[in-house]
């Protein structure tokens, strides 16, 4: 199996480029390898490689910068999916792709499924949204992974935010009215890796249909609740108290969704596989985190 990863020095797109290797040949390219605004490119490299698979990990994601740049957003989250799409249905390949919880508006009280209605309240949501969009009118085989509160070891996220200032402060504001799933990069790469291997029996038995599945941890907290699960589970860390405060005491460019909560029955239902909690993914990736 041919596997085109895009968005290889992401979060998660670092994390498929190992998960990825027992399932066939990897080509993983970052925005230096692939510049996926350029179409000439995306097809020159499409003939090169000859994907079974393309799995896009490449996203806009500074969510308040969009709301400056809601071009780049577009381009990246909304066209070059669509792209990918196109060329995917024109050469029979898969496509996996991975959006957002922020293409819904969080007044729901209860956990989202996959056929609520959408609503996003900022740039980067409608970008994301578009992209779904996208994929579906280009008519490929695909599957499409809405995650939430995405950390890991590597890059700019809220867990190396939270070590950082919790080793230079004694207190930490944070906000406590937005619940959601922190789910750890690694688990959405495993779990990637798992679907697709089903998903190319399926297309081999004819019994494949694409679909938007919620791909999560399972639980829920706070960004407060995570910001103190945190600092609880991390030695000589200079900060005191975690105090709790309002969206509002909190002011950001782009609107957050009050409730991120995805509900993952249906891609456990598909994919046969059990979601573990939030905090046990939150202790595995802190052990890995030099002291």
């Amino acid at each position: 199996m041919n596997i085109l990863l895009t968005g290889k020095n992401g979060q998660v797109g670092w994390e498929l480029a190992r998960t990825l290797l027992p399932l066939g040949h990897v080509t993983a390219c970052g925005h230096g390898e692939l510049e996926l605004a350029d179409a000439a490119a995306v097809r020159r490299k499409l003939d090169e490689v000859r994907p079974d698979v393309i799995v896009n990990a490449a996203a806009y994601t500074a969510v308040d910068k969009a709301e400056s740049e809601p071009e780049l957003a577009e381009a990246v989250n909304a066209a070059a999916p669509a792209l990918l799409a196109q060329e995917a249905a024109r050469r029979g390949a898969l496509l996996i792709h991975y959006s957002t919880d922020y293409v819904y508006d969080g007044a729901k009280a209860a956990p989202y499924v996959e056929t609520d209605p959408t609503g996003p309240l900022g740039a980067y949501g409608r970008s994301k949204l578009a992209g779904e969009a996208g994929i579906r009118a280009a008519g490929c085989d695909h599957l499409i992974f809405r995650t939430s509160w995405v950390y890991s070891v590597r890059g700019a996220n809220f867990l190396r935010t939270i070590l950082r200032v919790a080793a230079e402060r004694e207190e930490l504001r944070v906000v406590a009215d937005q619940i959601g799933a922190p789910t750890w990069a690694r688990l959405i790469a495993e779990a990637t890796a798992h679907a697709l291997r089903q998903a190319m029996q399926e297309r081999g038995s004819g019994k494949f249909a694409s679909g938007v599945f919620h791909l999560t941890t399972a639980g829920e907290t706070s960004w407060h609740g995570f910001a103190s699960a945190i600092v609880a589970g991390r030695d000589g860390l200079r900060v005191k108290a975690v105090t709790p405060i309002t969206t509002a005491e909190y002011p950001l460019p782009a609107p957050r969704p009050a409730n991120s909560r995805l509900d993952t029955g249906a891609f456990r239902a598909r994919f046969g596989l059990a979601l573990p909690d939030w905090r046990d993914c939150l202790q595995l990736c802190l052990e890995e985190i030099p002291q």
